[in-house]
């Protein structure tokens, strides 16, 4: 659980004649993780295409862009079925004439509205002048220019104009022609001196007879038809897709297969006799896999365990546990008796890339969801611990603490449910379900030990009886319920970190020695539980705040003060640890900074985050009661409340004027927007809903964000590194596709 699959390099050495036989088993067995040969060893190359690949890749390609083009996805697919090689090429040639014809006449129809569309953004502009277009040029002498602009800055110029001899300017609503007759009517650009420089941009005149309004009427109308006909054949492509989204997924699949197969010799070390291929898979498996090959290909292959990855850390000195030679069974030559070198399977191993074990992440089911929060930061390495495991036991606790309300509660279960169950071939939406439900089932405990639906305390009454067993501290009787839960998120900072300390020491000491594990992970754990030690001491405990040694003790008062401060949250009888205890913890956190020192003296320089990193725990707190006072606020406005005795209470069972009768005006907080009349009921339903809403969704954004930071950030970052590969056997799962 803390660790991956164990992984097994294996090496798999034969003749070359049986290499597509090999190739074959190994594919439908789906297990070994190949390595590619980097050409390093002596007398061996790299191997080439199996007589196919290249066709095999290009029909793949096809196959491809007719999905694309059909927008064909795998609800498209309907039953399995088996694709023969006549069958794909006779049924994809005629698929892929149909779709290239038809796509070939939208592509031309959608070019011909594009044109259309551009004319008529050309004409338009006309329209507004109510002048006929042909009457806009084809003057000998009379120059025309049409456009948008400044109309008094164009006109000043003409004025001024030594190239014009008169002007006339017509305008329409957001355009204006200018007619003039040139000074020198050999000049064909005077107009355009003209305008230099003026605020007037040129439209170009459509070539037409009719009036603009006519020519824009016919564009749209020509515009129309396009539309029409384009409809006309995406219609006949979606029948098209009906009729041959099944073929085109599953040729899709057998073609991957096809190209997987004959593309493998790629990674495998050849000569002209004989090859080997290496690889990765899970150790308990590594029976099953030589059985198989053996099974099939017979004494024509051998099949070695070579070495079986063991768990170490970062991966400095990569150590392996060597297997003995002939736990695959007797060598054997690999050339099947010819005149070439042997290549022999014998505990040694051919150079290949990649060769660092791929990761199997090896968690329980529940756990398995939250794999998606790690992989997130990064893959585990193999030498190091996965926490996904640690990740499921905080996270949803974190989450449920922060919002702690059974009806929100009930609204995250239930869109996990939904998730979880409707995204069944979306690994990722899936994983995202099962998180939510986790955490809404613990928002769901939260809410009933704080008493609170939908931000009202009635679980009180209805579960407790009275007064349920914790609070969330907002009104001033509970003041030491919000300054406690400050405390608490400390407290949980604490034992979480400790935990990240403690993996990492076990880390080290695998890898190095323990010495290594107490100079740095050691002295973390000694900094950090020797400091908050003394905190919590009486060691100076004057000029400490009172309510550490009153929050947990019952008696009311701090140890060295004879009067009442606060009231306890919990009356566990703790008001402090000892002074002595204090001055031994005090000594632990120097002698941390002492090992740290000796370990790595740049480090020193940050001491202060046994501090700092558990205080960013009190944002679980802080979030819990932001949360709590949202819900509030809404509350408030939609039912009013009245305080009593220091404790706020909402107007849910009768109106203000009970509650002023009994307690006085003054006790009023808020009338309510139930309490005031037809209309304003109304308001106060929009309100209720969308303030909850409001509440429900930043319960995501902040609370799962802020459990999310400190997983990553605090807790990941005393020991988790990432960077692991993923396994990714060599062979396919059929989705589309059967061989019976």
């Amino acid at each position: 659980m803390l660790r991956p699959e164990q992984m097994s390099k294996v090496s798999v050495t034969g003749a070359k004649r049986f290499m597509d036989d090999v190739i074959e088993t190994t594919h439908e067995l789906n297990l070994l993780d190949v390595s590619d040969y980097d050409g390093s060893w002596e007398g061996f190359s790299q191997g080439t295409p199996v007589a196919g690949a290249e066709e095999a890749s290009d029909k793949l390609v096809t196959v491809r862009s007719l999905e694309s083009i059909l927008d064909v996805d795998g609800d498209d697919a309907g039953p399995t079925r088996i694709v023969t090689d006549e069958a794909l090429e006779a049924e994809l040639a005629e698929v892929r004439a149909e779709v290239n014809e038809l796509d070939d006449r939208r592509d031309e129809l959608r070019d011909e509205l594009r044109t259309v569309q551009e004319d008529i953004d050309a004409v338009e502009p006309f329209a507004d002048l109510g002048i006929d277009l042909d009457l806009l040029s084809g003057y000998d002498t009379l120059q025309v220019a049409v456009g948008e602009g400044n109309r008094d800055d164009v006109e000043r110029s003409l004025v001024d104009a030594d190239t014009v001899d008169s002007f006339e300017i017509y305008e329409g609503d957001d355009v204006f022609a200018v007619f003039a007759y040139p000074a020198d009517r050999t000049n064909e650009d005077a107009l355009d001196e003209a305008l230099v420089g003026t605020d007037f941009s040129t439209y170009e005149v459509p070539e037409s007879e009719s009036s603009p309004e006519e020519y824009v009427g016919e564009l749209r109308h020509r515009k129309q038809q396009l539309q029409s006909r384009i409809a006309t054949v995406d219609d006949e492509l979606e029948e098209v897709k009906i009729d041959a989204a099944g073929f085109l997924l599953a040729a899709e699949e057998q073609l991957s297969i096809e190209v997987q197969k004959t593309e493998a010799p790629l990674a495998f070390a050849t000569t002209e006799n004989a090859f080997v291929a290496e690889g990765w898979i899970p150790t308990e498996r590594y029976t099953e896999f030589a059985s198989a090959l053996r099974d099939d290909v017979g004494q024509h292959v051998e099949v070695e365990e070579i070495e079986r990855a063991s768990f170490n850390s970062d991966g400095e000195e990569v150590s392996r546990e060597q297997v003995p030679s002939g736990t695959g069974g007797e060598p054997t030559a690999a050339d099947g008796g010819s005149d070439e070198p042997e290549a022999r399977a014998d505990g040694g191993s051919v150079v290949t890339k990649n060769d660092d074990p791929p990761v199997v992440q090896d968690n329980p089911g529940a756990v398995k969801p939250f794999e998606v929060l790690v992989n997130a930061v990064s893959r585990p390495k193999y030498s190091e611990f996965d926490p996904s495991v640690f990740v499921f036991l905080t996270f949803p606790v974190f989450f449920g603490f922060m919002i702690g309300d059974l009806a929100y509660g009930i609204l995250y279960t239930a869109i996990g449910y939904f998730l979880y169950t409707r995204f069944e071939d979306r690994p990722a939406f899936k994983s995202m379900g099962g998180i939510t439900l986790f955490a809404g089932g613990f928002t769901m405990l939260f809410g009933i030990l704080y008493g609170e639906f939908l931000g009202l305390h009635v679980l009180g009454e209805v579960i407790w009886g009275g007064h349920p067993p914790m609070e969330k501290g907002l009104s001033p009787a509970g003041i030491y319920w919000a300054i406690g839960w400050l405390v608490v998120s400390v407290f949980i900072g604490i034992i979480h970190l400790n935990i990240g300390w403690i993996l990492d020491f076990f880390e080290v000491a695998e890898h190095h020695d323990i010495k290594h594990a107490v100079l740095e992970s050691g002295s973390w754990l000694l900094m950090m539980n020797g400091l908050w030690v003394w905190i919590f001491s009486l060691h100076y405990g004057d000029a400490k705040p009172a309510f550490l040694f009153t929050l947990f003790d019952g008696s009311g008062a701090a140890p060295e003060s004879s009067q009442q401060y606060m009231q306890a949250m919990f009356e566990l009888g703790f008001n402090g640890f000892p002074a002595i205890v204090g001055m031994v913890g005090l000594g632990a956190f120097f002698l941390g900074l002492v090992l740290l020192a000796i370990a790595d003296l740049a480090e020193v320089v940050e001491f202060l985050n046994v501090l700092v990193n558990v205080l960013s725990y009190a944002r679980l707190g802080a979030v819990l009661l932001a949360k709590a006072g949202m819900a509030l606020a809404v509350n408030l406005l939609v039912f009013g409340a009245y305080q009593y005795e220091g404790e706020i209470h909402f107007l849910t069972s009768y109106g203000p004027e009970y509650a002023a009768n009994e307690y006085g005006a003054e006790a009023i907080m808020f009338s309510g927007l139930f309490h005031g009349g037809a209309a304003l009921f109304l308001v106060g339903i929009v309100v209720l809903i969308l303030g909850h809403a409001l509440v429900l969704v930043l319960g995501i954004t902040s609370a799962g964000l802020q459990a999310v930071r400190l997983e990553y950030v605090e807790f990941f970052g005393k020991f988790y590194e990432g960077g692991g590969r993923e396994y990714e056997p060599f062979g396919y799962d059929r989705k589309y596709t059967t061989e019976d």
